[in-house]
C-alpha cells in the first residue's frame, strides 16, 4: 500500500530511471523533437478544472508544452523545467500522453545535464530547480 508520502519518492524514482534509460540509448534523442512529439500526444487533453476562484481560463497541457518547449528554445532552461514539472501533475493525462510528456522530459533533462556537467550556468540552475522540485512535493 503506497502512502502519500512514499508517492512522490517513486515519482523521482521513475522520472531518474526514465532519464538514465535515455541517457543510454543508442542514438541521443532531440529535446525538441520529443517535446513536439509530446505536444502532438496531448493535443488532445482536456484542460484541467480552473482554480477555485480563479478568472484566469485553464490552459491546455498541449499549450502548457508549447509553452516550455518556447522556453527551452530561448535557453530559459529554469523556466522551461518548472513547466514541464507541473504538467507531470496533470491528472486528465490518458497513459500515453503521461508516456510521450516522460520521453521528453528524459530528453530535455538529459541534455540539460550534459549541459550542466560542462559548466552552463542555466543548465546547472535547470538542474537544481529540477532537483529542489523533486524533493519539495
Amino acid at each position: 500500500m503506497h502512502t502519500p508520502s512514499t508517492r512522490p519518492a517513486a515519482r523521482a524514482c521513475a522520472a531518474f530511471l526514465a532519464l538514465l534509460l535515455a541517457a543510454a540509448g543508442c542514438s541521443k534523442p532531440d529535446p525538441a523533437a520529443e517535446m513536439e512529439k509530446a505536444a502532438m500526444a496531448l493535443e488532445k487533453a482536456p484542460a484541467p478544472p480552473p482554480e477555485p476562484g480563479s478568472d484566469a481560463p485553464a490552459v491546455t497541457p498541449s499549450q502548457q508544452l508549447k509553452g516550455a518547449m518556447e522556453d527551452y528554445k530561448a535557453g530559459k532552461m529554469e523556466d522551461a523545467v518548472t513547466r514541464l514539472q507541473l504538467l507531470r501533475s496533470t491528472p486528465v493525462l490518458t497513459p500515453e500522453q503521461r508516456m510521450a510528456l516522460q520521453d521528453s522530459i528524459a530528453s530535455v533533462m538529459a541534455e540539460i545535464y550534459a549541459l550542466a556537467e560542462k559548466g552552463d550556468k542555466r543548465a546547472i540552475a535547470a538542474v537544481a530547480q529540477y532537483e529542489r522540485m523533486q524533493t519539495g512535493r
